[in-house]
């Protein structure tokens, strides 16, 4: 499988946060930077490195290519990236991936969290006029899934509209990977959840949902999209089928990988950063700790 992400040296997110866990999971992983960075945009100090261009990533492209390097990818994993020009450029990687087989396109559609933006916001209209319609899977957490549908998801029932529309544009499975809604973000008092949403629709074009709550860690970890995105790529290749047992795979990993994070973090940007190495088998081996539900 190809990825596209970001590479951080430091800093266990982008691709350090993806190609572990696939590797784990028994898939060989051909990796592809969209930016090599000291360490990720959270630290106070800055950071230092490049940010590659949409003809550097064709240049790769092309040798990849005449080296008959393409003709076995089964899979494309797509995360942050910070341009149109190298989003577009992506594009042209799946075309080329798909005169060989049909290649699984996994889109992890990285806008912003918590009400901020990390790219240009000129790319919601990207994403949403060209990347999605050719992605197979979407990963959005609610900030995103809401500027690319213009919903504001405040409800299950706005969620299950949003995810409709995602649909309606050529996915065939929308996996909301965090939502905070109205009445549903306690459960006692003290105790607050997340709701992780899924939603597939058939060849039929009938839609089903399934939904996992998830208590949900004081603080923001760096990794987690990247992390939730690699792991459902991995289980729902294995057994495609099967969404529900891929769904709990996935929340009760991520689930293992936070709390082992939380547990040992202090206060410093560096110590919420994902201990995947600590979490091998729990990634190699997850935990049963959530059932999913069908809704609908």
């Amino acid at each position: 499988m190809l990825t596209t992400c970001t590479t951080l040296i430091r800093s266990d997110v982008g691709n350090k946060a993806a190609v572990f866990p696939l590797q784990l999971l028994g898939f060989e992983v051909d990796v592809v930077n969209s930016v090599h960075f000291s360490n990720h945009t959270g630290y106070e100090g800055g950071w230092t490195g490049d940010v590659l261009n949409g003809d550097q990533l064709r240049a790769i492209l092309e040798g990849l290519d005449k080296n008959g390097l393409l003709q076995d990818v089964a899979h494309l994993l797509t995360g942050y990236i910070g341009s149109e020009s190298f989003l577009t450029a992506v594009l042209e990687v799946l075309i080329t991936l798909r005169k060989y087989r049909k290649v699984r396109f996994v889109c992890d559609p990285v806008l912003g969290d918590a009400g901020h933006f990390y790219v240009p916001e000129e790319l919601v209209k990207v994403y949403r006029e060209k990347v999605i319609p050719l992605a197979d899977v979407v990963t959005p957490n609610q900030f995103e899934i809401e500027h690319l549908t213009g919903i504001a998801v405040k409800t299950m029932e706005d969620a299950k509209k949003a995810c409709r529309v995602i649909l309606d544009m050529g996915p065939t499975l929308v996996f909301i990977t965090s939502l905070e809604l109205q009445d549903e973000t306690e459960t006692e008092p003290g105790e607050s959840t997340i709701t992780i949403l899924s939603a597939k629709r058939n060849e039929t074009g009938d839609d089903q949902f399934w939904r996992i709550e998830s208590p949900l860690f004081p603080g923001r970890f760096t990794g987690t999209g990247d992390l939730t995105a690699a792991l459902l790529l991995g289980h729902t290749a294995k057994t495609p089928n099967d969404l529900k047992g891929c769904m709990e795979k996935v929340v009760s990993t991520m689930h293992a990988v936070i709390k082992r994070t939380h547990e040992s973090s202090g206060d410093t940007v560096a110590s919420k950063e994902l201990k995947l190495v600590a979490s091998k088998t729990d990634i190699e081996n997850p935990p049963s700790l959530y059932e999913a539900h069908r809704i609908y």
